[in-house]
């Protein structure tokens, strides 16, 4: 399921629709406006920030320029762009490190928003920053909280200091003396959640905070809680003065209500989104590549950064040289369902493409998995004269392919088929653009 799958897919028809009346009215805009904001009604999205958000739209999208352009409905999205942006941020908003090792960051929120994995995620990624994170078990209560943050370090090769059942404040402070004294710098502190706002797990937060004073407090808040999520904000935002907000889940069938609502109630930034379940799939928040994504308009430059992070330089320089001298190979080609792997699931991949987002609808994230392996099978089944060459394929070649692979010869055909296709695609992308496929 791709980010924001049905609120995108809305947003999109009534564009569609305002593309087919050529000249657009005032009359037109306001029709469009209404369905927009029951689109963002039905996302669950914050009722003061809709009105405030359609407010701006409407004043903008009326503007003699636009109502007089020759592409106005391509005018009118490229208003709603813009105010979707500013409306999530503006600008990615970076971790601050500040001037003083190790610099604390405290992780809160409620329990059941995927807090702890978070703690790995967020580890993992200060790690390939050259940084040398230490994790804090801070949360006390919850049932093997403890374990599974040493299990889930354990797995990326981080260290967890914890003290068992001591009280959170002496932990947090003695894992800051630790650290000093061994040359982390950066502390995360898993602290407890919990299931609803409680005066008393709330005050351990604000002892924690006064105690390590952290450069970060970042609110993990599970995104697919839609308005309760924003609730949640403003709640933890008044007590600790939190610094940024983690969405968690954003790979689900989120509607997409906090993303949109948090930045303009509670006035902090969202510096990190979580797009699956693997330690790896943490994104930073780029409010512009967001608001492309929701409206189907792709997100070529994280598309290009998860292959920089996924594949090493000496296969992309092969790859690449093979495009050019026209020698792309189906042995390429199986290389490249290995890289995909890598990057995460087939159907957010595709979505980050410029005009596939549309053409994703009911396609079910499961399946990636299996068309990759099939269509390894097939390429494997193949001898290396066939893999290079794939147009000397006949039926009888084709027929025992299909045998040894476990498919049928529709199957192959399909595989060849999407082959030919791929190799066109990637000359286009090759040439003299300066902009590459980057699988």
């Amino acid at each position: 399921m791709s980010l924001f799958s049905s609120l995108s897919t809305k947003l999109n028809d009534i564009f569609i629709k305002l593309s087919g009346h050529g000249r657009l009215t005032s009359d037109d805009i306001d029709k469009a406006m209404r369905e927009v904001k029951l689109a963002l009604l039905e996302a669950d999205v914050n009722f003061l920030v809709v009105k405030n958000f359609i407010s701006k739209i409407s004043g903008k999208a009326k503007s003699t320029v636009i109502l007089e352009s020759l592409t106005p409905a391509q005018q009118v999205v490229k208003v709603v762009n813009e105010e979707l942006t500013n409306l999530m941020g503006g600008t990615n908003s970076k971790l601050n490190f500040g001037s003083i090792n190790p610099a604390v960051i405290m992780l809160c929120g409620l329990q059941g928003a995927g807090k702890t994995t978070l703690a790995g995620k967020l580890a993992l990624t200060l790690k390939k920053q050259g940084k040398k994170p230490l994790l804090v078990a801070c949360d006390i209560y919850r049932p093997a909280a403890i374990t599974q943050l040493q299990v889930v370090a354990k797995s990326i090769d981080v260290e967890v200091f914890e003290q068992g059942k001591q009280n959170p404040v002496k932990i947090a402070k003695q894992a800051v003396e630790y650290a000093t004294k061994l040359g982390y710098d950066a502390i995360l502190l898993d602290t407890a959640g919990r299931m609803q706002i409680n005066e008393e797990l709330m005050q351990e937060l604000v002892d924690i905070k006064n105690a390590v004073k952290p450069i970060e407090i970042l609110l993990v808040v599970d995104s697919m809680t839609g308005q309760d999520a924003v609730n949640t904000a403003v709640a933890f935002n008044d007590k600790l003065d939190i610094t940024g907000v983690v969405l968690t889940k954003l790979d689900g069938d989120t509607r997409g209500g906090a993303a949109l609502s948090i930045k303009a109630v509670i006035g902090k930034p969202i510096k990190f989104c979580s797009v699956g379940e693997k330690l790896a799939d943490l994104e930073p928040f780029y409010p512009d590549r967001m608001a492309s994504r929701i409206l189907g308009m792709g997100d070529v430059l994280t598309l290009i950064e998860k292959a920089q992070e996924s594949i090493d330089e000496k296969t992309a320089k092969k790859m690449e040289e093979s495009f050019r001298k026209n020698n792309f190979t189906l042995e390429d080609y199986l290389v490249q369902f290995e890289n995909l792997k890598k990057m995460g699931s087939l159907t957010d991949i595709m979505a980050m493409i410029p005009g596939m987002g549309n053409k994703l609808k009911g396609v079910n994230p499961q399946v990636d998995e299996k068309i990759i392996q099939k269509n390894k099978a097939i390429i494997l089944s193949m001898t290396k004269r066939e893999r290079i060459n794939p147009d000397i394929l006949k039926g009888n070649q084709k027929k025992r392919i299909a045998d040894g692979s476990g498919t049928t010869i529709s199957e192959v055909n399909q595989l060849l088929k999407q082959f030919e296709q791929t190799k066109q695609l990637m000359k286009q992308f090759s040439s003299g653009k300066g902009l590459r496929f980057p699988f």
